[in-house]
């Protein structure tokens, strides 16, 4: 005979909570690759008051040659919970919204291409982050990679987006404090 009511109540209260984070899944590859400042010995100023150097992804992305490959730059506190399928360019993503109430911003998209695998011999393969100012206050540049506003910390990762569906990401970074 079935039973009358369930054994564990609580299972039907969780089946709809579990269903409601499938969509935050997305099967996103995680790739083992942490970014961090660069130590390219030829280059000066690695961290400044409002732009740090990091690493290019080189070799990190070659499975997804439809990505596009964009730079999270988050406050410390905030890098736990940055949501992988916001999309770059809106409101909740724009730079001119950081660090309040834009806790992480996407900037510096890029296509595998740029990340040549292997790095050319004599190449600099780095990115600065915080360096262009003329699109500080211009809401038609969302992912403005502007000054960072304070010495942080920051933690940065490479997210590779196929059109708006997150495929594949980076652990963060340590902190970096400016």
């Amino acid at each position: 005979r079935p039973h009358s009511r369930p054994r564990h109540p609580g299972i039907r209260t969780m089946l709809p909570l579990l269903l409601l984070l499938l969509p935050s899944a997305h099967g996103i590859a995680q790739l083992r690759y942490r970014p961090a400042l660069t130590t390219e010995p030829v280059l000066e100023g690695v961290r400044t008051t409002s732009t740090f150097v990091v690493d290019q992804p080189r070799c990190v992305f070659k499975d997804y040659n439809n990505a596009v490959i964009w730079l999270v730059v988050a406050l410390d506190q905030a890098a736990s919970s940055f949501n992988n399928t916001e999309r770059p360019g809106t409101p909740e993503t724009a730079f001119q919204g950081f660090p309040n109430p834009v806790r992480a911003y996407m900037t510096l998209n890029a296509t595998l291409g740029s990340y040549p695998c292997p790095k050319p011999d004599g190449e600099i393969a780095v990115l600065r982050v915080g360096s262009e100012t003329s699109c500080i206050h211009d809401p038609a540049r969302p992912t403005c990679n502007g000054p960072l506003p304070g010495p942080g910390p920051y933690r940065v990762k490479f997210l590779a987006l196929e059109g708006s569906v997150p495929v594949a990401e980076t652990a963060w970074s340590m902190p970096i404090t400016l």
